[in-house]
């Protein structure tokens, strides 16, 4: 397998800010990239500095890693319409032929259909969900660093150890031009249940609390508190509408959970209650504080 940059030759579905991202850090690397996107005007401007042409049926074979980022629901499409071509120029066993991945912020509604593909065609797909992003979208905004010392989540498919671990392998080796801090390895169900709180409720939040009738004469009060809680709440909201119906049943949880707390600050509020919400408010502090602790140790 190809461990060099300089001789890599990379696949990328959609050129938003991750494929864009993606593009420009193994083209910075020296890689030679491929790609597609449904924007002419994307691809017109990915061919001036970054890409070498189109991903097709004629490059897809000579690709060592295939990167699909895009929505979930046209992460599947691709797949379902690629599968044969991608079975027919790989052999796993071997480690030969193209490693696919995602990169969609949920994994079950995308590995569910993609490890069945990846099994009825005899091709590698992982699913992978890189720990980083902005608050802006599109190929404009895509960086060569975007992904750099940020962490990488993978979730292989129901496989053998040995298999599993040597598909990693695989996986890692052909990320290293990115070089991510982490790699973490779950299953797509169990990474759906964290990124509905650590991301999706966090964009839920922010995109709610500007809707306070008091947002529209904040101008003159407001200061770092106001900027790092309303900070993603400028978001693509097809994207995440999309995203956040897929890992649904997760996301109203911790919903619910987070209106059950709000509602403990309320009512003491609304009793006057100073002694409770000073207790409120040590819990949450010392909740923080243990969860930062736990997080120094860990790194």
């Amino acid at each position: 397998m190809t461990t060099r940059a300089q001789d890599m030759r990379i696949g990328i579905v959609g050129l938003g800010l991750i494929g864009g991202s993606f593009a420009r850090a193994y083209r910075a690397a020296g890689a030679t990239v491929f790609a597609y996107d449904t924007s002419a005007d994307t691809m017109d401007a990915a061919r001036i500095e970054t890409i070498a042409g189109e991903l097709d049926e004629r490059t897809i074979p000579e690709c060592d890693l295939i990167v699909l980022a895009a929505y979930p629901g046209a992460c599947t499409a691709w797949l379902e319409e690629h599968a044969e071509l991608l079975g027919s120029c790989s052999d796993p066993a071997a480690g030969t032929g193209p490693v696919v991945i995602d990169t969609a912020g949920v994994k079950t509604a995308v590995c569910e259909r993609a490890f069945e593909l990846a099994r009825d065609h005899s091709f590698a797909f992982v699913g992978a969900h890189p720990m980083a992003g902005t608050e802006n979208s599109g190929f404009a905004f895509a960086r060569a660093d975007l992904f750099c010392g940020a962490p990488m989540v993978l979730t292989p498919p129901p496989v053998d150890d040995i298999s599993r671990l040597t598909l990693l392998d695989r996986v890692n080796t052909l990320l290293v031009p990115l070089r991510f801090g982490t790699f973490s390895v779950t299953t797509p169900e169990a990474h759906d249940a964290v990124i509905a709180f650590t991301s999706q409720l966090a964009h839920v939040v922010s995109n709610a609390y500007v809707k306070s009738p008091t947002a529209q004469v904040h101008h003159g009060f407001s200061a770092g508190s106001y900027r790092d809680l309303t900070r993603v709440a400028h978001l693509n909201p097809s994207m995440w509408a999309e995203l956040m119906c897929d890992d649904a049943k997760n996301l109203s949880q911790e919903i619910t959970w987070l209106i059950d707390a709000l509602s403990a600050y309320r009512d003491a509020l609304d009793a006057g209650d100073r002694d409770r919400l000073r207790m409120l408010l040590a819990e949450g502090d010392r909740i923080k504080r243990s969860l930062d602790d736990a997080n120094e140790r860990a790194s």
